[in-house]
């Protein structure tokens, strides 16, 4: 699937619930598909910076693509990062850092989280934006 499928896809599966409340067991659905994080993947480096709850986030460059795998002490939160780690996880490094993340905006994520969530939720994007650029950075550029 391209990033736009995968998005549009979130949007979706989100218009199907009418009620935030379900959105929210949709979420924590999510969370609970996550593959397995084992403990010794959860590091001080892996750690998201400026969530209330603790959220893991490791990232592999494979084949030209990025990866994610992530965990978190919050059903919810951890809800969130599997959301962000399905649609962008299998692309490259350009067009992750090109994206603008506005389907977050569309499902109105942000606008129905408390405040200390949708702060983890921006963190959350920046610090994927961050690994993409990073990772693209690293990179091979045409010829070397």
């Amino acid at each position: 699937m391209t990033l736009e499928e995968k998005k549009q896809q979130v949007i979706e599966d989100f218009s199907m619930y009418e009620e935030w409340l379900d959105k929210y067991e949709y979420l924590i659905e999510l969370g609970k598909a996550l593959e397995p994080f084992s403990d010794a993947d959860k590091t001080e480096d892996r750690l998201i910076k400026g969530c209330q709850s603790r959220v893991w986030l490791a990232s592999e460059l494979k084949d030209g693509k990025l990866y994610f795998r992530a965990d978190s002490d919050a059903i919810i939160t951890k809800g969130i990062i599997s959301l962000l780690i399905d649609v962008y996880s299998g692309h490259t490094p350009a067009e992750i850092s090109a994206d603008d993340f506005g389907f977050i905006a569309e499902i109105g994520l942000k606008d129905n989280l408390s405040p200390t969530r949708a702060n983890g939720l921006v963190s959350m994007i920046e610090t994927i934006r961050k690994i993409a650029g990073e990772a693209g950075n690293d990179a091979p550029k045409n010829g070397e």
